[in-house]
C-alpha cells in the first residue's frame, strides 16, 4: 500500500522541478508573448444543474448569453465535477486535484497551504490575476490573485465588469468570477421577465405540484440573472477589443439545490455545464464534445494554453486538444466523491463510457439534505410520502438503507433510476469499474475513516444539532490517515 503513495520527499522534489519550469515560463513572457498569449475568464455558477440552460436542451429557461457562448465555442456534454458541493469543487478547480487530495474534501474547509494554485502560476508568469464573488476556500489561495474583491451575496457580480475595466492594459489576465446565483434563498431579478410555474420541467424524482413548479421557476430566474452577467462580461471584452483572444469558460460548482441533485452523485448533482469560448483558438465554433472531462482538468488546460508548465502535483489532464478536435479523448474515467455536507457521508463515483458506478461506504444512512426540508420542492415530496403516493423515482430521495454499490447505463437511463449492478449481463462492466475504483482509492490515498464528521441536522426531525455552519470539531478527514494531500498519483485516467 505504502509503496504506491508518493512520499513527502518525492512530493517536494516534484514541486521543486515545477518551480524550475515555472521560472522558465516567467522568463518566456516577453513583450511579444504578452500580446499573443490568451487571457482567461472563468465564470463559476453556484448550484446549477447541467440541464438548466437552453444550449443543454432546456425548452423554457432563458439563457441567451451562455447559449451564444456555446454557439461560438465548444459545449462539453460529459463534464464532471469532483464533488457536488461548492467549496470542495472550488478547491479542486484551483489546485487541479481531487477533494481528498486537496486536504479540504468537506464543506467549508479551508484549502491547506502548499497545494498548487494555477492562478498563482499565471501570476508568477506575468499574468494579472483577479477574483471576485463567492470564495469559501480560506486564506491561503488569496495570494494567487493580484486583486481580490471579497463581496458576496446578491449583486456581487456587479464587481465583475469593474475588474475587467480596472485591469492593467499591457498584460494578459486571468479572472475568477464566482457567482452566488443560483444559491438559495431566491432573489427576484428586477431586470428580467420572471419565469412562470408552467415553464418548470419536472424530473421524475420531484413532485409535479404547484409548490415545486414555483420553486423551480424562481430558481430559473436566478440562472437567468447569472446569464445576464455573463452577457455583460462578454460585452465588456468586446468593448476592449480583447474577446478574440480571451478564453471564456463557463461552468457550475454543483447541481441545483433540489431533491436528488446538490450533494448527490447522480448526474443531476455531479455533472456540470462546461462551455469554452475562444474565437482565436477553437477550430469549429458551435461544436459539441462528448469526450469525458473532469473539473480537475481546467487547471492544466489553462496553464497549457498560457504556455506555463503544469505543476507536477496536479492530477488533471489538459483538454486543450479538444478545442481543435472535439472527437479526441483525453481521459477514460472521471471520478467524484461525496463527503460531509451538513451530514456524514462517504460515497464515490466513476464514469466510464456509458456507465456510472457508485460505491457507498455508509449505505445505512439516507441522503436527505435536511437544510432544505422547508423548501417547497421537499415539502411536496414529504406530502406525497404521507399520502402513500410516491413513485419509485420519488421514493429514492428517502431511501434508507441505500445500495452499497450501484451501476447505471446513462445511454438508456438518463436519470439513473434503474440500478443494474445485479444484472448478469452487465457483470463485466461492473467488475471492471470495481477494479478501477479500487485502484483510484488505493493510488490516490483515499480512506474510509471510522470517525467521520458528525451530522449537523437530525436525520429524523431535521432539528439542527449544533450552532453555526461548520462543526467545532471535525471527525477524521477522508485521506488524512494516508497523507493524501501529499499524494500526486491521479489513479486511472
Amino acid at each position: 500500500m505504502g509503496e504506491r503513495i508518493e512520499t513527502r520527499r518525492s512530493f517536494l522534489k516534484k514541486v521543486a522541478w515545477g518551480a524550475v519550469g515555472l521560472a522558465t515560463g516567467c522568463r518566456a513572457l516577453t513583450k511579444d508573448s504578452k500580446r499573443t498569449r490568451p487571457s482567461f475568464v472563468l465564470i463559476i455558477g453556484d448550484d446549477i444543474s447541467v440541464d438548466d440552460f437552453g444550449c443543454y436542451g432546456h425548452p423554457h429557461i432563458r439563457t441567451p448569453n451562455v447559449d451564444d457562448l456555446a454557439a461560438g465555442g465548444v459545449r462539453f456534454a460529459n463534464a464532471y465535477l469532483t464533488a457536488s458541493q461548492c467549496s470542495p469543487t472550488r478547491c479542486s478547480i484551483i489546485t487541479g486535484r481531487y477533494p481528498h487530495n486537496t486536504g479540504a474534501p468537506e464543506l467549508h474547509m479551508p484549502l491547506p497551504e502548499g497545494q498548487p494554485l494555477f492562478p498563482l502560476q499565471l501570476k508568477q508568469a506575468g499574468y494579472y490575476t483577479a477574483a471576485a464573488g463567492k470564495w469559501h476556500m480560506g486564506s491561503y489561495p488569496k495570494a494567487a490573485f493580484t486583486r481580490r474583491l471579497s463581496g458576496e451575496g446578491p449583486g456581487e457580480e456587479e464587481n465583475w465588469v469593474s475588474c475587467l475595466r480596472e485591469r492593467p492594459q499591457d498584460r494578459p489576465f486571468f479572472m475568477w468570477f464566482a457567482s452566488t446565483d443560483a444559491h438559495r434563498r431566491w432573489n427576484p431579478d428586477e431586470h428580467a421577465k420572471p419565469h412562470k410555474a408552467q415553464d418548470a420541467v419536472i424530473p421524475p424524482y420531484m413532485a409535479d405540484l404547484p409548490g415545486t413548479r414555483k420553486d423551480l421557476a424562481a430558481y430559473y430566474d436566478e440562472v437567468q440573472r447569472l446569464d445576464r452577467y455573463v452577457g455583460l462580461i462578454v460585452a465588456e471584452l468586446k468593448r476592449q477589443g480583447v474577446l478574440d483572444n480571451t478564453v471564456v469558460m463557463f461552468m457550475a460548482d454543483n447541481g441545483r439545490p433540489f431533491p436528488r441533485c446538490k450533494t448527490w452523485l447522480y448526474d443531476s448533482g455531479i455533472k456540470t455545464p462546461l462551455v469554452v469560448h475562444w474565437p482565436r483558438g477553437i477550430a469549429k465554433p458551435g461544436a459539441v464534445s462528448d469526450s469525458l472531462v473532469s473539473v480537475i482538468d481546467i487547471a492544466p488546460t489553462i496553464l497549457e494554453l498560457a504556455g506555463v508548465q503544469v505543476s507536477a502535483s496536479m492530477q488533471g489532464v489538459s483538454f486543450a486538444p479538444l478545442l481543435k478536435d472535439t472527437n479526441r479523448q483525453v481521459r477514460n474515467y472521471a471520478f467524484a466523491e461525496h463527503n460531509w455536507h451538513d451530514q456524514t457521508a462517504h460515497e464515490r463515483m466513476v464514469r466510464w463510457r456509458n456507465y456510472v458506478y457508485m460505491r457507498n461506504a455508509l449505505p445505512e444512512l439516507d441522503n436527505l439534505v435536511a437544510a432544505h426540508w422547508n423548501e417547497p420542492s421537499y415539502r411536496d415530496l414529504f406530502a406525497l410520502r404521507e399520502q402513500g403516493k410516491l413513485t419509485d423515482a420519488q421514493a429514492d430521495v428517502f431511501l434508507s438503507p441505500r445500495p452499497a454499490e450501484a451501476l447505471f447505463d446513462v445511454s438508456t437511463d438518463y436519470h439513473q433510476l434503474n440500478n443494474i449492478a445485479g444484472d448478469p449481463k452487465r457483470r463485466q462492466a461492473l467488475e471492471h469499474l470495481r477494479r478501477q475504483m479500487d485502484q483510484w482509492q488505493e493510488r490516490t490515498g483515499d480512506t474510509v475513516p471510522e470517525k467521520l464528521t458528525q451530522d449537523r441536522f437530525d436525520r429524523k426531525t431535521g432539528k439542527q444539532l449544533f450552532k453555526g455552519l461548520v462543526p467545532q470539531k471535525r471527525g477524521t478527514i477522508p485521506g488524512s490517515e494516508r497523507d493524501a494531500q501529499n499524494v500526486n498519483d491521479a489513479g486511472p485516467r
